[in-house]
């Protein structure tokens, strides 16, 4: 059974949008895969880094929540993943955002992600494949966080060439 996840990337080193463009060509080996506009945004953690180009992607997939974390977590290895510190910059970041409808809460993988609700950068890229997305009952259209949003459209058109 397929089931309906949202990934969300982020990159703020190297060639961000061709290593974000190269990340929703890996997910799509993974299942059929939908992407919101690229965006771009201030950091969140440290400001003495450079801002971050996000988006979102829907992925219908058959894998079971955790082997769908260890692709992931392969992708972002195959990116050359650098984390130089928390918050900090990053050449490829994809959080598993939510899993069809499940609720799990492991040593490894919180679903829906911890952060989904108080992030524009994920609320929004969210609302542009789903108006009508609901995490933990809220629908993210009457998120307060969507009156002043952070962040700018990098690319609206088919910037992953999909």
């Amino acid at each position: 059974m397929s089931n309906i996840t949202y990934i969300g990337l982020g990159s703020n080193l190297g060639d961000s949008r061709q290593i974000l463009a190269d990340a929703v060509q890996k997910l799509a080996t993974l299942g059929a895969v939908q992407t919101s506009k690229l965006y771009q945004s201030p950091p969140m953690g440290p400001q003495d880094q450079p801002n971050y180009l996000n988006a979102v992607v829907r992925l219908e997939t058959e894998l079971e929540p955790l082997a769908l974390l260890d692709e992931l977590q392969r992708f972002e290895q195959e990116s050359g993943r650098v984390r130089l510190r928390h918050w900090g910059e990053r050449t490829l970041d994809l959080d598993l955002l939510i899993y069809g409808d499940a609720t799990i809460e492991n040593e490894r993988l919180t679903v829906p992600h911890v952060g989904v609700l108080e992030r524009d950068f994920v609320v929004i890229p969210l609302l542009d494949l789903d108006a009508n997305l609901s995490v933990k009952g809220q629908a993210l259209k009457h998120l307060a966080l969507l009156e002043h949003p952070n962040l700018t459209v990098a690319d609206a058109g088919d910037w992953a060439g999909l």
